[in-house]
């Protein structure tokens, strides 16, 4: 027989799952319950049932209104865009030809960024956005968290010099950006964290960069405060492997983690793995991530700022090999579109590293 202290419990339990679904969904907490409570209070099905909602038509005006006649090599600059334009991210970026040249630059360009797919509002108009960003930039590798397959498919078909690899078929999820010309694709996998309650998991790469074997591994550790036990758990797993990968790969792991300070320092990092953001000398202009104090697309009643993004490095150290280092770090997706609002209620983070030679 149930007591009343049994029903207080689950009284309490339950809201905390309201809570979390509204804190993942950007939804309120009525709208939470009534997904819950049609899903027996499992969460994974209730986030499915909730995204299985029909989103292609958030694209349909974008993909219809491409002109199939347009040159391939049409490029667009951030700025003076217009939402009928398609943007061909094969060439190089504007002004920069020299830079993204295929055989002069040998540094390697990384742009990290929560795409905040689960906001419907101006959905593709900030798609564009970061299509916009990718063309200007021209990264070589870009990791994406809170993608929505009909995000992808968007994706796939304006960022055609990308091969774009997926951390799931529905729902949301990461996924990982590799430019064709310049890094090879080994192999990849999905590893799965097994205690998550928000659908996460980590997304690996191995690839091959000028001659250097790279892993790259992307994720979106469990959100809200009050998960910092389950984040610290898939913090330690994604540090597992990049102290155990062989010395002869350079690691690279970027996303949206949630991370406070002390959450990071109660796991630590691995002998030979650094902090991006830390290594750089702590640039204040890079320091928040989230900031609702500068970002509007978040309507709250406070102001938040944390560097939830975070970039970790740990080059190869075998003898004779190249050793990879940041050189360059900034924030971008900063500019209000036409729209009004930012294409993320993140700042995407953008890295640059370089190779001294082999002693």
């Amino acid at each position: 027989m149930a007591t009343t202290s049994d029903a207080v419990d689950l009284e309490d339990s339950r809201a905390r799952l309201c809570e979390e679904f509204a804190g993942i969904s950007g939804t309120d907490s009525g709208v939470a319950q009534c997904y819950l409570a049609e899903n027996e209070w499992n969460m994974e099905r209730a986030l499915n049932s909730f995204f299985e909602a029909d989103l292609e038509k958030v694209f349909e005006a974008e993909w219809s209104s491409d002109k199939e006649s347009e040159p391939a090599t049409k490029r667009q600059k951030v700025e003076g865009k217009t939402p009928t334009e398609s943007i061909d991210l094969t060439a190089d970026s504007p002004g920069s030809s020299s830079k993204s040249s295929d055989t002069d630059n040998a540094g390697l360009s990384l742009i990290s960024w929560n795409v905040d797919g689960l906001d419907m509002e101006n959905l593709a108009e900030r798609a564009r956005g970061l299509c916009s960003y990718l063309a200007l930039y021209t990264p070589d590798v870009v990791f994406l968290q809170e993608l929505i397959p009909p995000y992808v498919q968007y994706l796939k078909k304006r960022a055609v010099s990308y091969l774009l690899i997926e951390g799931n078929e529905d729902g949301y999820f990461a996924g990982m950006m590799l430019k064709k010309a310049r890094v090879k694709l080994v192999e990849s996998e999905i590893v799965a964290y097994p205690s998550t309650q928000m659908m996460r998991n980590l997304l690996v790469a191995q690839v091959s960069f000028k001659g250097s074997k790279l892993c790259l591994m992307t994720s979106h550790l469990e959100s809200c405060k009050g998960q910092g036990g389950e984040r610290m758990k898939q913090l330690g797993e994604v540090m597992r492997r990049m102290r155990e990968a062989p010395d002869d790969i350079t690691v690279l792991f970027g996303g949206d983690t949630n991370l406070r300070d002390a959450e990071v320092a109660k796991v630590g990092l691995p002998a030979g793995v650094c902090d991006v953001w830390e290594r750089l000398g702590k640039q204040e202009h890079c320091r928040y991530t989230w900031d609702t104090k500068a970002n509007s697309n978040k309507s709250v009643p406070y102001i938040s700022r944390c560097r939830f993004d975070r970039i970790y490095l740990r080059p190869a150290s075998r003898e004779g090999l190249p050793r990879w280092a940041p050189d360059h770090m900034a924030l971008v997706g900063m500019e209000k579109l036409d729209c009004g609002r930012f294409t993320s209620d993140h700042w995407g983070v953008y890295c640059s590293f370089t190779t001294t030679p082999p002693t």
